[in-house]
């Protein structure tokens, strides 16, 4: 069926008057239409042809809810069910899901609650940890099942989602012509120093039919949980990414939101449970967050073309995205960063109090050595190991993986957070001699605390991956440290005292 524009608009008014009811919220958007009563919400895409997709037609608007179903469903099956058609009845009448002659067609889902989008839940206030993990897990998720896409054409294509953004924020207005040119050098600069790994990592699965939409206005906590909704349906083109670029979307609108606590726990908890060849391509992440950040600032320019648009606000939100995508482009150089002490001083609590304040976005990398003692085994991060696990030549592996992996992460520009008792000199002295093979500083802090402080925060512990017991922390007591040769930090008092003692070590070496 090949429909006028003219026949379009007319058929569209009518069936979105038929669908309006006093009771009726509509929500209008560029390409779709979306009607809610009650517990049901219709999304009727908008009779529009862009550059990027074509909604000209009824038989490729009827697609287009067909794709959107089978693209999202398994995402969010508590959102999306079927499509239902709107027809025209013999008397005249029109009907969702009648029997008559199809004259449009619409995305059958169930209602959620609007206000729980995370875009609203980021100006509400800080998100919790658990949350935060939680969409990393949903993310992490989404990628294990999505598509491989045998292709190189996504690497070829980074250069133009560059020049796609300057030629869109020149066009929007109100940023210096200049300003866009220098972040389009340095992102192109970018580029090319990370061409081949992006090729490799295309080779290696990396590049998946992804969300392709994952800023925080599309995921929504339903039952306390994250659901990713609205992907790509359109283009698969646009969909098919790296999945650290799918990725970092959601990071960058965290980071813009303040919510650097959430963006770094949601990149370690991602990392911590997808392959270890996402580590290589951490020297991505400022580019990808870059261009996410600077998509933001063109679409948001894009809305002074609204009637009545908030001009001064419109323009102010733009700038701050700008402003984020230019100082993404240029992180700082990489750390490495080592939290060392008996059980019970805080050192896990600390590190990831303290990995969003060490750059680069979105924060340093935390490994933890409970965590990789644990995969060494191949038991769950909160099983029990037998004291077997904790011999000397155990221990030692788990310190040499812990550096190899801080290697691959500084060796991508990034900074690395080591989390581990480091009672043993050697393995103190281990840590600096990575840091002059890596050419990077190296910042040691050694928490100290009492006996009873140290026994009361492990009594506390719940579904944590530690082992420790108060036994052990009496243990401990006797252990020969030496010299440490660190920074020693009180940690007997509150994490939030602890974590201001340790931010004036950092930054005193920085």
């Amino acid at each position: 069926m090949q429909d006028s524009s003219t026949e379009n608009d007319a058929i569209q008014e009518r069936v979105f008057a038929f669908l309006t009811h006093k009771d009726t919220t509509r929500i209008d958007t560029h390409a779709a239409s979306v009607f809610l009563q009650g517990e049901r919400a219709l999304k009727i895409k908008r009779a529009v042809r862009f550059p990027f997709l074509d909604y000209s037609t009824l038989d490729k608007r009827k697609a287009a809810c067909e794709e959107e179903i089978r693209i999202n469903r398994p995402l969010a099956p508590q959102i999306y069910h079927r499509v239902v058609a709107i027809t025209e009845e013999r008397d005249g009448s029109l009907h969702v899901g009648g029997d008559g002659t199809p004259i449009e067609y619409a995305v059958e889902m169930s209602r959620f609650d609007e206000t729980r989008t995370l875009d609203h839940l980021a100006k509400a206030g800080p998100f919790s940890d658990e949350l935060a993990a939680d969409i990393a897990d949903a993310i992490a998720a989404s990628h294990a099942v999505a598509p491989r896409v045998e292709t190189a054409a996504w690497v070829a294509r980074v250069p133009f989602l560059i020049d796609g953004n300057s030629e869109g924020l020149r066009s929007g207005g109100h940023l210096a012509a200049s300003e866009i040119d220098a972040l389009a050098r340095a992102s192109h600069r970018a580029f090319e120093r990370i061409r081949p790994m992006l090729a490799l990592r295309g080779r290696q699965g990396f590049i998946r039919r992804c969300h392709g939409d994952l800023h925080l206005g599309n995921i929504v906590e339903i039952d306390q949980r994250p659901v990713l909704f609205d992907a790509i349906e359109f283009d698969p083109d646009i969909a098919t990414t790296d999945v650290l670029y799918d990725l970092a979307f959601t990071l960058m609108d965290l980071l813009h939101d303040g919510q650097q606590q959430a963006a770094s726990i949601l990149f370690n908890q991602y990392l911590s449970t997808t392959p270890a060849e996402n580590l290589d391509g951490l020297s991505a992440l400022p580019l990808f967050l870059s261009i996410r950040a600077a998509i933001r600032a063109q679409v948001t320019l894009a809305k002074l073309k609204r009637p009545h648009a908030d001009k001064a606000h419109i323009v102010a939100v733009a700038r701050s995205y700008f402003a984020l995508a230019q100082a993404l482009i240029d992180p700082p150089a990489p750390r490495l960063i080592a939290v060392g002490g008996l059980s019970g001083t805080g050192k896990s609590l600390l590190a990831r109090m303290l990995a969003p304040a060490i750059g680069p976005a979105p924060g340093a990398v935390v490994l933890r050595s409970d965590i990789f003692r644990k995969r060494l085994f191949g038991v769950a991060d909160t099983e029990r190991l037998p004291s077997s696990a904790y011999q000397p030549d155990v221990t030692d592996r788990v310190y040499a993986m812990l550096a190899e992996c801080a290697r691959r992460v500084l060796a991508q520009g990034h900074s690395a957070l080591i989390d581990a008792v480091f009672a043993q000199e050697a393995e103190r002295n281990a840590m600096a001699a990575l840091a002059q093979r890596c050419s990077v500083p190296l910042t040691g802090l050694f928490l100290v605390a009492d006996l009873a402080t140290r026994q009361t925060r492990i009594g506390r512990r719940r579904n944590d991956a530690s082992d420790a017991t108060a036994e052990v922390a009496a243990l401990q007591e006797g252990y020969n440290i030496g010299d440490v040769g660190w920074d020693t930090i009180d940690a007997a008092g509150t994490p939030e005292q602890t974590l201001a003692n340790c931010r004036m070590a950092v930054a005193g070496e920085g």
